[in-house]
């Protein structure tokens, strides 16, 4: 029902009269019809009335002020209350509302049913055949959970039309990361048993996956097979240095903690996801409207929209008791088909584990107020740019310098959140190309560089900037996917008309228009800082190599040309510029120095006739 109140003022006192006591979900209008506030009761008529009774603080008596309408909806149960203002919540986004500004679907790993499966990034709709793990709290936290998957199973997790369309084994096979059934190098029941452990442990089974591989480690010794019980030993070290690593002590099940901090207007809400006793990681939000707003009630709300609709822990820790616990335990029961428990105050080990992510928490608060809200925004607007489910965590980009194709140098520079992290730099000397060849030496450092990102321990960027158009962009993914990277974002960045700047053009695979963005845009701008930090280094790189070239003596590289040779040969001459113009026959005249080692000190200056 809707009040029909001119639309300078509201008579609340006759809306009340005709107002249920039934449990529902009540919206408040401003003059412009727009909805303000979007609320749930038991009783409607009882929680509707007290906003004009009493105001809570004054973020709710601002609000009240601006009230001309109020509609209703009556439902059977408070629960049923409770699910539909969650919904309106996410739809109409109300300005008073406590709302979570990240509402992204989370993403999994999925296990395909393919004859030989295949591990892969899921974001969204479940809907395919095989087996989702998850949910984890980013897309980072996938790929390093993907990237370890590697290293210990050897299962593969290239695309399917990459898949069936090879006849050699890849890069992945050869850096022992993949058995290679495409090409039939595997049976199905060895890489099945692969499968098998992989599903073990991402079922936080890895005491079991031991288990079977000790086994099979101790049959492989006995059988004298002595290289295989060595693979399987080292196998097995490094299942349990993960292990320590994920291990969350006394857990067995799936739990998450929720722990909330406020200062300054600002909310910040931290969650850490449990499953099966391993650690996933840790996820921050910061909810729109904190201002205001008890941290019980952020907390409630928090719960509300970001469990509602989704798949739920069997219990959530919590730093501060929500409103309506009761409740929103009931609901996600009934929505779970099992219990679901909500506990504000654990003992014991987890106990710990919410103080700490209480202290997460408060600190991603200070950061996030001490930090520059200019880099904020120009992430956000890469974001959105980009059409990115999250801000980019880790971004890299890659540049070429050379003179004439001489002393190559391949640039990689590394950005986070908060701008540049230079201690993750990188530079590459290019060796072993046809000089002037950007392609080549572009293809080297980029294989170089994830190649030992997937042997060792380190972190793949969300997205990748290459300095080139189509070109430069098509021989990166071509690397990437032979070394079975996927699910990195691959941007190139070209200089626009006249190379002026402000008119660069950003290429994206699978779009044959190039994005431009205008002038004055924050993500523009970022991208412009990352390239630019990438061509200095570069740049600098190169000429320290070029300087160092030129101190460096010619007759250093030619056998046979020692010190003393050397030194009688400058001497002989007046230094390098009178040997260069010197002949063969004058060359032969130094003492030690025969034709034939004339023959190549004049070609080292000159070359070969």
């Amino acid at each position: 029902m809707t009040d029909p109140a001119p639309p300078d003022s509201f008579d609340h006192k006759a809306f009340l009269k005709t107002l249920t006591s039934r449990p529902g979900v009540y919206r408040m209008l401003n003059a412009a019809g727009e909805v303000m506030y979007v609320g749930k009761a038991k009783d409607l008529k009882k929680r509707v009335g007290s906003y004009f009774t009493r105001a809570a603080n004054t973020r709710i008596q601002s609000m009240v002020s601006q009230i001309r309408a109020i509609e209703v909806t009556v439902t059977h149960t408070e629960a049923e209350a409770l699910i539909l203002e969650n919904n309106l919540i996410k739809s109409l986004k109300p300005r008073y509302n406590i709302l979570l500004r990240d509402d992204k679907s989370y993403p999994y790993i999925h296990l395909s049913d393919d004859a030989f499966p295949r591990l892969s990034f899921h974001r969204g709709a479940r809907n395919q055949g095989g087996r989702y793990f998850g949910p984890y709290p980013s897309s980072h936290a996938v790929r390093a959970t993907l990237q370890q998957l590697q290293k210990l199973f050897p299962v593969r997790q290239c695309e399917n039309s990459y898949f069936s369309n090879r006849s050699r084994p890849c890069l992945q096979y050869q850096i022992k990361r993949c058995t290679a059934p495409c090409v039939g190098l595997v049976s199905e029941a060895d890489y099945a048993r692969d499968v098998t452990d992989t599903v073990l442990f991402l079922e936080g089974k890895a005491s079991d996956v031991v288990d079977r591989l000790v086994e099979r480690m101790e049959a492989a010794s006995a059988a004298l097979a002595f290289e295989d019980a060595a693979r399987l030993r080292d196998q097995i070290s490094a299942l349990r240095q993960v292990q320590e690593r994920q291990y969350v002590s006394g857990e067995r099940g799936d739990l998450d903690i929720v722990a909330c901090a406020q200062q300054g207007g600002v909310a910040c809400v931290q969650i850490f996801y449990i499953r099966q006793g391993r650690n996933l990681g840790n996820r921050v939000l910061f909810p729109r409207s904190g201002e205001g707003s008890a941290l019980d009630a952020v907390i409630s709300a928090f719960i509300a929209q970001h469990y509602l609709g989704k798949a739920v822990p069997g219990e959530i820790l919590v730093s501060h008791a929500p409103q309506d616990q009761a409740l929103l335990a009931e609901a996600l029961s009934t929505q779970a088909g099992r219990k679901v428990a909500i506990q504000a105050k654990p003992r014991g080990e987890r106990a710990r584990w919410l103080s700490m992510a209480q202290q997460n928490a408060r600190l991603s608060l200070q950061a996030r107020l001490a930090g520059s809200a200019s880099a904020r925004e120009r992430n956000e607007a890469l974001r959105e740019a980009l059409n990115l489910d999250e801000p980019p965590g880790r971004m890299e980009c890659f540049d070429i310098s050379h003179t004439g194709g001489e002393q190559t140098v391949a640039s990689c520079v590394v950005f986070d959140g908060e701008g540049p992290l230079k201690s993750d730099y990188r530079r590459f000397n290019i060796k072993g190309i046809t000089p002037g060849d950007d392609y080549a030496a572009m293809a080297q450092a980029l294989e170089r560089r994830y190649r030992r990102i997937q042997a060792e321990e380190g972190s793949l960027p969300d997205i990748l900037f290459i300095d080139g158009g189509k070109g430069q962009l098509a021989a990166a993914e071509a690397i990437l996917e032979d070394l079975g990277i996927h699910d990195m974002r691959l941007v190139g960045v070209a200089k626009g008309p006249d190379r002026r700047p402000g008119m660069e053009q950003l290429f994206l695979l699978g779009q044959e228009q190039p994005l431009i963005l205008p002038a004055n845009s924050p993500a523009l701008h970022l991208v412009q800082q990352i390239r630019d930090e990438a061509h200095r280094f570069a740049i600098t790189g190169h000429r320290q190599r070029r300087a160092a070239s030129r101190k460096r003596s010619r007759l250093e590289d030619i056998p046979g040309i020692g010190q003393k040779r050397r030194q009688r040969l400058l001497k002989q001459f007046g230094g390098m510029q009178g040997l260069q113009r010197a002949g063969v026959d004058d060359i032969a005249t130094v003492d030690g120095i025969s034709r034939k080692l004339a023959r190549q000190v004049y070609e080292a200056f000159h070359g070969e006739d």
